[in-house]
C-alpha cells in the first residue's frame, strides 16, 4: 500500500484483487475491489483501534515528503491523548503530522489525526469537527470520516482500515466502494484484533 500510494497514479500491474492478499503494505493489508486500480487518488482516509497507534506509526513515517495528497486518520483514542500521538508522528515522519482542528483546511503532504472526542467530517476542503453522537460507542468515528470524505473525494478516495475491535469503518467502506474509492484493510497475521479489517474485508 505504501508504493501504491506513493506513486498515486496506481497501475493494473501492481494490484491484486478480491481474496488475494497484497504485499506492498510492508505485508500489512488485504486489497478488495472489484475493478482494476488505475485512477487518480486525492485523498488519503485511515481508521483504526486497539494496536493501530504501531501501525500507523509504521505506515506515517514511511510516507515520503512529496506524497502529493493528505491524509485523514480517525484514531480512537481517550480525549487528551491525540495531540500527544501526533506531535509523535510529526518528529519522525516526512509529511507534516497535526491534531485536526475545527475549519482547518486540508492541504497535500499532510496528515491529519482526529481530535479525540469530536467526530472529524471533510466539508469545503475543510475539516469540520462535532460532538454529534457517538458511532459504535465512539467518537471519532471511523464511518463518519469515510462517508463524509467518500462525497467529496468520490473515486479518488483510497480508504484504509487497520487493526481494531468492533465494525467501526464496515458501512464506510461500503460508501467508499459505492463511489468508486478504493478500500484496503489490515491482513489478520498483522492485527493486534481482527475485527474492523475482518468486518470491512466482509463488505
Amino acid at each position: 500500500l505504501i508504493e501504491k500510494i506513493r506513486s498515486i497514479r496506481i497501475s493494473k500491474a501492481t494490484v491484486e484483487t478480491n481474496n488475494k492478499k497484497s504485499t506492498s503494505f510492508i505485508s500489512r493489508t488485504r486489497l478488495r475491489t472489484s475493478e482494476k486500480i488505475n485512477k487518480k487518488i486525492n485523498c488519503v482516509v485511515i481508521g483504526a483501534s486497539t494496536g493501530g497507534p504501531k501501525a500507523l506509526y509504521s505506515v506515517i513515517t514511511a510516507l515520503p515528503s512529496d506524497l502529493g495528497v493528505p491524509v485523514l486518520v480517525v484514531q480512537h483514542m481517550p480525549i487528551g491523548f491525540t495531540k500527544a500521538f501526533a506531535e509523535r508522528l510529526n518528529r519522525s515522519s516526512n509529511l507534516k503530522v497535526v491534531e485536526a482542528e475545527d475549519k482547518m483546511p486540508i492541504e497535500k503532504n499532510v496528515v491529519y489525526i482526529a481530535k479525540a472526542g469530536y467526530h472529524m467530517e471533510v466539508e469545503n476542503n475543510k475539516i469540520v469537527l462535532n460532538e454529534t453522537p457517538a458511532i459504535w460507542g465512539v467518537r471519532p468515528a471511523v464511518d463518519k470520516l469515510f462517508i463524509s470524505a467518500s462525497k467529496v473525494y468520490g473515486n479518488g478516495l483510497l480508504s484504509v482500515v487497520l487493526t481494531g475491535m468492533g465494525r467501526d469503518g464496515a458501512n464506510g467502506t461500503v460508501e467508499v466502494k459505492k463511489n468508486g474509492g478504493y478500500t484496503f484493510s489490515e491482513d489478520e497475521s498483522t492485527c493486534v484484533i481482527y475485527g474492523m479489517p475482518k468486518a470491512t474485508f466482509e463488505t
